[in-house]
């Protein structure tokens, strides 16, 4: 294996392995790198950013199963597709696909989450749910998720591509759009903003309740190290009661020995 096989191998790794590990496992890794002399390779590792709990899912769920990534990739550019050629009989289809296949997908990454010791939450599960949107109206998305090394989910996408001039071309003549129907349309894109912007503060928050876990982590494993050596010092203490007593009863005993005997 070259070295730069050995550093794929190690940025695979370290996005795969649960949040909690990522900063104290990269830092050793890059550690190694910089010991074997490998500067580049040292400095790339140690830039890697830890991945947040929603983008840790994503990436477990692309690594455990190939085949269904390859099918969902498939299935985002036969809707990119459809919205360019406006086919509303595809689209109908596709989009019932979509939500069926985005709700399994984002099912699996919780509960490959809970296989790996790292359970998420709810919040987390729809934070899973809008990278796979994403993911499905943004070829660029689409490749960042499919490299299993999300740091943080990818900006959402509101819309799919612009249909074709050629697709446009076709649909003259038809009635354009109510006014109502275009006050619900900017309804909608109105509503997916807030929910972006909400989702954005939940990631933030589950940043934060992370950050909390290992200072938690840390403080436990510095409580146990406090009491083993508590435990050890009373043993201790224990050992030195008893000897000072097995050593009071000896002086006794001399003590009696030593006494003239009556006459």
């Amino acid at each position: 294996m070259d070295a730069s096989d050995e550093v794929e191998q190690v940025i695979d790794a370290l996005y795969v392995s649960p949040p909690a590990g990522f900063t104290a496992a990269r830092d050793a890794a890059a550690a190694g790198f910089k010991a074997a002399g490998d500067k580049a390779a040292a400095k790339r590792v140690a830039g890697l950013r830890r991945p947040t709990l929603a983008a840790w899912a994503s990436n477990t769920l692309v690594r455990a199963d190939p085949e269904e990534v390859a099918q969902f990739l498939q299935l985002g550019q036969a809707l990119r597709e459809a919205h360019r050629a406006l086919d509303g009989e595809q689209l109908r289809a596709l989009s019932h696909q979509q939500h069926v296949v985005i709700g399994a997908l984002a099912r699996e990454a919780v509960r490959l989450a809970q296989e790996a010791g790292t359970p998420v939450s709810e919040a987390v599960e729809r934070e899973v749910e809008q990278i796979l949107h994403t993911v499905l109206a943004d070829p660029a998305a689409a490749g960042d998720w499919a490299s299993g090394r999300l740091s943080k989910p990818p900006p959402p996408v509101t819309q799919f591509p612009a249909p074709s001039p050629d697709a446009v071309t076709a649909r003259r003549g038809r009635p354009e759009r109510s006014a109502d129907r275009e006050a619900e349309r900017q309804a909608d894109l109105e509503a997916e903003r807030a929910v972006a912007a909400r989702e954005e503060e939940l990631r933030a928050a589950e940043e934060a309740r992370e950050r909390a876990l290992e200072r938690v982590a840390e403080a436990d494993a510095e409580v146990e190290r406090l009491e083993r050596d508590a435990a050890r010092a009373r043993a201790a203490r224990e050992q030195a009661h008893a000897g000072l007593a097995a050593a009071e009863k000896q002086r006794r005993a001399a003590d009696r020995a030593a006494r003239p005997a009556p006459e």
